[in-house]
């Protein structure tokens, strides 16, 4: 009990708190809690408030804290090794929590937290970075036992008070460019190209540790060229015809089939989401032409290359994405029976249909942005989103017109 402070870095942690607030509403309830997202999205920083806000509301609260990345848990291989090292440390009659970070490095650890959330012995909460085995065990081993919190990567308004920044057209320039790695507040993105190795680094870690190392990837330079076709296609339809012609223009004797695994093993990483397409008319998903976002803007930059910035639809359409995904909907990709709309998102059984658009400049520009949404005979919230400055936005016809600064700041649509 004495040592617990040990456990939390003495730098500031600044608090992310409507991830510990959803997990503080699940505490106590027999449920065991997996935090999941990319590396270095700052699922360990939110562990470590997690326990400030145990210790502050229970200083008795026995906390076990084990984090895979450090060396001095590196004979905790198994769950025969997790088991060992808990033995003795749980105490009868306190509250007691068992926080574990990255455990899919642990063999077998399912095994070990069935035992112990069936005994009720204490509270659980890990953390991963590898959607595939810990769906898997979990469901497998857990199932109806569990909840999943996915951790993203800093939003717009997250990004303005990491890096202390005012809301502005330079504060939105600078979240585009480089993302919202939490981990970039400390270096300093004055320092460009220290921003750019550092995510250069998360990237190799994610592919070696969560790509190679777990999905048993062999052919890493055609898993690398992939990441590029798709950062370079980003909200762009991806079908087995399209990828069949880049393979042929990278003389890559692969089929199409063995490529979409690849994309499955990035989207197991956290490095891109799949977005399928759903028939807006005829209520249903679509099995085929899907769609793929970045978890993170500035890993997707990086992967496009000298041209960072390059295409800005596309890293526009992927932020809207994103904080889509940090509010909470589920999202498709509208498809009419003459038309496309960017986004279909669902919460709590109501729908909001978004359009995307750099500029609305013209005419022909709005018929299409505004004309498709207008497509749609229900009564559900339709908004366009445009890099038009603020004062020259309208609403037309009922749709809503925003500039992507004041959506990246909307806590509800």
């Amino acid at each position: 009990m004495a040592n617990k402070k040990c456990y939390l870095c003495r730098m500031k942690i600044i608090a992310r708190q409507q991830y510990i607030d959803r997990i503080l509403k699940f505490v106590g309830k027999g449920m065991i809690i997996a935090l999941t997202g990319q590396r270095r999205v700052g699922k360990s920083y939110i562990i470590r408030q997690l326990i400030e806000e145990i210790e502050a509301e229970n200083p008795e609260a026995n906390i076990i804290y084990i984090n895979k990345e450090k060396t001095k848990f590196d004979n905790i291989r198994n769950s025969n090794d997790l088991s060992r090292y808990l033995e003795g440390k749980i105490i009868e009659g306190v509250e007691n929590y068992l926080l574990i970070d990255e455990v899919q490095d642990i063999e077998g650890f399912e095994n070990t937290l069935r035992s112990l959330n069936a005994d009720e012995e204490c509270r659980i909460v890990i953390t991963g970075s590898n959607a595939k085995m810990l769906s898997s065990e979990l469901s497998t081993y857990i199932g109806g036992r569990y909840i999943e919190i996915h951790i993203q990567s800093l939003s717009y308004r997250e990004f303005l008070t990491f890096h202390e920044l005012d809301d502005s057209d330079e504060s939105l320039q600078k979240y585009l460019t480089f993302g919202g790695l939490p981990h970039l507040y400390r270096i300093g993105l004055e320092n460009e190209d220290m921003v750019w190795e550092y995510i250069q680094n998360i990237y190799n870690t994610i592919v070696l540790k969560d790509v190679v190392q777990r999905e048993g990837l062999r052919n890493v330079t055609l898993f690398e060229n992939l990441m590029s076709y798709v950062s370079d296609n980003a909200g762009q339809l991806v079908s087995a015809t399209s990828l069949s012609k880049y393979l042929k223009s990278q003389r890559v004797d692969l089929t199409p089939f063995s490529a979409i695994n690849y994309l499955k093993a990035a989207s197991n990483a956290y490095i891109i989401n799949k977005v399928s397409r759903y028939d807006i008319h005829g209520k249903r998903l679509l099995e085929t032409n899907d769609k793929y976002y970045f978890e993170d803007l500035g890993l997707r930059n990086m992967l496009v290359g000298s041209n960072r910035t390059g295409d800005i639809e596309k890293v526009i359409e992927n932020a809207v994405y994103l904080h889509l995904k940090n509010l909470g909907y589920k999202i498709n990709v509208g498809t009419l029976p003459n038309g496309e709309i960017d986004f279909v998102a669902e919460k709590g059984g109501r729908p909001v249909y978004i359009q995307v658009a750099y500029l609305i400049v013209d005419d022909k520009t709005l018929d299409r942005e505004f004309g498709n949404l207008l497509k749609i005979n229900d009564n559900y919230p339709k908004y366009v989103i445009s890099m038009n400055p603020m004062t020259r936005t309208q609403d037309y016809e009922g749709v809503n017109h925003l500039t992507l600064r004041q959506f990246l700041r909307l806590d509800e649509l």
